[in-house]
């Protein structure tokens, strides 16, 4: 036995599935349809009543008007020649000779208006006949009568002729009782078609009203009422109630809306989760690194202190064990006793400079407007020795006033410039040129100089600290100061690379932010002091 399906065919939704626009558009649709059949009623009793109006203005009321001047004037005719034959006097013509006349008119104007209407053309042909009947049997006779007979004539006549003109008079008496009759009707049905168009109308007013109050009761009940409850059950949430659901209700797209905004509330209260989770995890996180910090403050405070008492130690027994013995020990214990002199006093200056690495961002931590010029002036002041005896020519452009650490940014200069000295071409005296430009709110700088040049596959390796390209016997240094100057600029919001198109010698681009790009604090250091950090490498 075949199974018949349920699913709704394609193109049929159950209104339970509608949307607002289709609740609205089949809502406007049948209060359209309402309208034009309230119109057509409305427009067929204005015209109902139009018409009746119209036909008792233009056709009954002028009609018995017409029959009634149509009985004036047989009543003047039939007086007129009854004067004129008892006295042959010819003034009494003068009212029957008007009777005619306006016999004429008022037949023509019942002729007009009588037209379709069968029982009143009936009474006029009967009335005309009548008219005729009499005056060709009593008028006639007596006005073709010779002068001084008309009363004989009259008199001989009298009987035939007041016969005749009581069946007129009848007839016309007829006539005005069916046409005042009509007239009453017509009446009748014009008060009817008053009444009916009034009742039309308010009719039309009254659904008018009604189909406003349904439209409004719908809409508030389908689409007010469902979004004021949204908006409630929103409003709830985004006051913190997240665990509160958000109700379905109204037509397919509030409800659609309604589960999008409860599936927007369930992920924010995943995301929440997630978020006090990751908020503990960063709370550990950070206690641990607070204890790293304390930790790695008293690494710092040991490393300055404990490890390089040995250090001094060592180097000082060393050199007090080479002066007392001098006489017997050979060049080899001497040396020996240089070596360990040496490496105690190499491993005291990586300690400073591990602990100058360290302090980048953790010792200097307020801001404050720094002038370069002052910065670049006390650098190269305090490597005047260095640059005096290398015959090194150092010249700038004027220089900006950033925000900043200024004790860094003398680390940063000292150390860039050291190594343009330290690192020039046997050759050649070296030449070092700091140049300045501003762009896109940030000061771009570049440290150039013509030494002996870095190959560009070691861009990003110069940057890591203890990475150095060259022996110990070449260059002196522990291969940390470029690593420093990177953590400085990072420290500072730009970023610093090496030129890998720069011949001859090395160049070396940085970026500062403008003064306007920091929240500046007027508590720091001087700016332009003396800078203090490990030596350039």
């Amino acid at each position: 036995m075949p199974v018949r399906s349920t699913t709704p065919r394609a193109g049929l939704r159950r209104p339970g599935d509608w949307t607002t626009t289709r609740w609205v558009t089949a809502g406007v649709l049948v209060f359209l349809a309402v309208l034009m059949v309230l119109a057509a009623l409305g427009a067929w009793s204005l015209s109902y009543s139009q018409s009746v109006n119209n036909q008792l203005i233009n056709q009954r009321s002028p009609a018995q008007v017409e029959a009634v001047r149509l009985q004036t004037a047989l009543l003047n005719q039939e007086t007129g020649i009854r004067g004129y034959g008892l006295s042959g006097a010819r003034a009494f013509l003068a009212p029957y000779q008007e009777g005619v006349a306006q016999q004429a008119s008022a037949e023509r104007g019942l002729r007009t208006l009588t037209r379709g209407d069968s029982r009143s053309v009936k009474d006029f042909a009967r009335v005309e006949s009548l008219a005729g009947v009499w005056r060709r049997t009593f008028a006639d006779p007596v006005l073709s009568a010779p002068a001084g007979s008309t009363s004989k004539v009259a008199n001989e006549r009298a009987e035939s002729g007041r016969v005749s003109f009581d069946r007129l008079r009848s007839a016309l008496t007829e006539q005005q009782q069916h046409l005042s009759a009509e007239r009453e009707d017509t009446k009748s049905a014009l008060f009817q078609a008053r009444t009916l168009r009034n009742v039309a109308f308010t009719l039309i007013v009254t659904t008018i009203i009604a189909m406003a109050v349904l439209v409004l009761a719908g809409l508030r009940r389908g689409v007010t009422d469902p979004l004021g409850r949204l908006s409630g059950q929103v409003r709830a949430v985004a006051e913190g109630d997240f665990d509160r659901p958000i109700a379905a209700a109204g037509p397919a797209d509030l409800r659609s809306l309604s589960a999008d905004v409860e599936g927007m509330r369930r992920r924010l209260v995943d995301e929440l989760q997630a978020t006090g989770e990751a908020r503990a995890a960063l709370h550990a996180q950070t206690t641990e690194l607070r204890r790293s910090n304390e930790e790695l403050e008293q690494f710092a405070y040991v490393a300055s202190h404990d490890l390089q008492e040995p250090l001094r130690k060592v180097a000082s027994f060393c050199q007090l064990l080479q002066r007392r013995y001098a006489s017997e020990l050979d060049d080899r214990a001497n040396q020996y006793i240089e070596f360990a002199v040496g490496g105690a006093n190499r491993m005291q200056t990586l300690i400073n400079d591990l602990l100058a690495f360290s302090r980048v961002g953790r010792m200097h931590k307020k801001w404050a407007t720094v002038d370069l010029e002052r910065v670049w002036a006390a650098v190269v002041d305090s490597l005047g020795c260095m640059i005096e005896e290398k015959e090194a020519e150092v010249v700038h452009d004027p220089l900006p006033t950033v925000a900043g650490d200024a004790t860094q940014l003398g680390m940063l200069f000292q150390n860039l410039l050291g190594n343009a000295v330290k690192f020039h071409a046997p050759d050649r005296p070296p030449v070092v040129g700091l140049s300045v430009r501003s762009a896109e709110g940030l000061w771009h700088f570049a440290v150039a100089d013509n030494g002996i040049g870095i190959d560009p596959s070691f861009a990003d390796r110069i940057f890591v600290i203890f990475q150095r390209l060259h022996s110990r016997d070449a260059y002196p240094g522990n291969g940390i100061g470029l690593a420093l100057c990177k953590k400085i600029i990072e420290y500072h919001g730009g970023t610093i690379t090496l030129d890998p198109d720069h011949t001859p010698g090395a160049r070396f681009t940085f970026t500062l932010p403008v003064v306007e790009g920091r929240e500046i604090t007027a508590e720091a250091g001087e700016p332009g002091g003396q800078p203090v950090g490990p030596r350039s490498d």
